[in-house]
């Protein structure tokens, strides 16, 4: 069983920063795609940004230009790095891994609320 840890998720004013990591328990060869999701609530959940291990990233129009999404093989883990945040930002955020076999993992999620 692939386990998924994030971490980074917390409270921030609006204008503000915050980097979400995702851990993956397998290593990055394993891994084809690395997603970020956020379900607000009452509300579906979306897609924010992705990254495949051959480098392709894709993003939410929402957040393209205030979102990077990038990898570390070494550490096996992806990050999302959220700049000039909006309280319609406000979600839990998911990280999905789709492995090359096509089976994919879903973390726990992580809450972060932009609220002055």
């Amino acid at each position: 069983q692939v386990q998924i840890v994030e971490s980074g998720g917390g409270l921030v004013q609006p204008g503000g920063s915050l980097r979400l990591s995702c851990t993956a328990s397998i290593g990055a060869f394993a891994v084809a795609v690395t997603a970020w999701y956020r379900q607000a609530p009452g509300k579906q959940r979306e897609l924010v940004a992705s990254a495949s291990r051959t480098g392709d990233t894709n993003y939410a129009t929402s957040v393209r230009g205030r979102f990077t999404i990038s990898r570390d093989n070494a550490k096996n883990t992806v990050y999302l790095q959220m700049n000039d945040l909006k309280p319609e930002d406000t979600a839990v955020y998911y990280c999905n891994v789709l492995t090359i076999t096509n089976v994919g993992y879903w973390g726990q999620g992580t809450q972060v609320t932009v609220s002055s």
